[in-house]
């Protein structure tokens, strides 16, 4: 068997764009990948359509072989971005091709099911209302109506994490910010329970010292804080290392940590509590696998990023099945109409939960005339990529 052919399509998300690509071969099987990345998509895409060129007559079924070369030869351009989230959407089409070929779902070719119901944790579901505490609430306990029992958000998202933004402050937050976030904390808190985990979203955009302020602060809410999400970035393992020593919240780092090779000097400094890396720019199902494993052996587990589009999502659930030391995997609660439509069956998601069966493969294809009708927005008003 050999690749003949790799289509690439950019598609309009509810968050930011979705790079998914679809592998075809000599034999008529096909796989699936997802590469989606944020900001800059179109620099995703580009780098998808290269690696397309450069795999195009190679032996599917040599998925570490095929990864390995990719990442050697290409490591010029350095250990993450478009790159790494190329081979990760081609990684998961191969994938998806030897499910097939075997007659078997993913998960069982990466060794078995420890699960098939992945328990997912909810996103994305504040995205209406003015931003008040109450719209907060109101949106909160739709959430939990859905059967979802964790989730997060980001308190602090008053302030502009977007390109063309004032620097000025450095990553500073006035007193009003600090309480407004707070304010919000705690009405979804009361919302939702005592007994309904929140993951806190910093997006590292706070300084060293206000990150640690406002993690005393929150811990003194009383809330039930799930974990305290990137208080600082992947450049600084030693500075999260010591913000984790520093404060009551769990740590979870890892959507900005493309493959086990930057996961490694946060694991050993023992920087977090939680890991989390991204199916789509970790190096995929193979990567991700790694990762896992990596993990393993400091006794942390894993909570995959997953803000992207369906296909992450699938191979992020036949991954987390496989593995022992799995959290909670992310899941968009709301999202554009076409999520379900651009495949050939919605996703199997109820009650909080993802539902794996034993269809070979990832278990899913996507429809064509779908993405070709929902095409990925270039650049904004703003100027910039999205």
């Amino acid at each position: 068997m050999r690749i003949t052919e790799c289509r690439v399509w950019l598609v309009e998300g509810v968050k930011y764009n979705w790079t998914l690509l679809k592998i075809q071969t000599d034999e008529g099987v096909t796989g699936v990948g997802e590469a989606t990345n944020w900001p800059g998509s179109p620099l995703v895409d580009a780098a998808c359509r290269h690696i397309a060129e450069l795999i195009v007559g190679e032996d599917p079924a040599r998925i570490d072989y095929q990864w390995t070369r990719l990442y050697r030869n290409m490591n010029w351009l350095g250990q993450a971005g478009p790159l790494l989230s190329a081979i990760s959407a081609v990684d998961i089409a191969l994938w998806d091709i030897a499910g097939k070929r075997a007659g078997m779902p993913v998960y069982q070719l990466l060794g078995g099911a420890y699960r098939t119901a992945v328990q997912l944790y909810a996103n994305y579901w504040f995205t209406r209302g003015d931003g008040s505490p109450e719209s907060y609430r109101e949106q909160a306990l739709a959430m939990k109506a859905q059967g979802f029992t964790a989730c997060k958000f980001d308190p602090f998202a008053h302030t502009s994490y977007w390109y063309g933004s004032d620097l000025s402050t450095n990553l500073s937050l006035t007193e009003r910010q600090k309480q407004m976030a707070l304010e919000r904390l705690e009405v979804v808190a009361d919302a939702l329970g005592p007994d309904f985990p929140i993951a806190v979203e910093t997006h590292a955009m706070l300084n060293g010292p206000v990150a640690v302020e406002m993690a005393h602060r929150i811990a003194a809410l009383g809330i039930n804080c799930m974990w305290y999400e990137e208080p600082a970035g992947p450049e600084f393992p030693d500075a999260i290392a010591d913000i984790r020593r520093k404060i009551a919240l769990p740590v979870c780092v890892g959507e900005r940590l493309h493959s086990r090779f930057m996961c490694r000097p946060i694991l050993e400094r023992q920087a977090a509590d939680i890991l989390m890396p991204d199916m789509t720019r970790c190096g995929g199902i193979s990567e991700m696998k790694k990762i896992a494993t990596l993990a393993e052996c400091y006794n942390v587990p894993v909570a995959p990023h997953n803000p992207n589009g369906p296909i992450s999502t699938i191979a992020s659930a036949h991954v987390m099945a496989s593995i022992p030391n799995f959290f909670r995997q992310e899941f968009m609660v709301q999202d554009v109409p076409w999520r379900d439509t651009v495949l050939d069956r919605p996703l199997p998601v109820e009650a909080g939960f993802f539902h794996l069966d034993d269809r070979p493969g990832l278990g899913f294809d996507l429809v064509e005339e779908e993405l070709e009708s929902h095409p990925g927005i270039r650049q904004t008003r703003e100027g910039f990529y999205v």
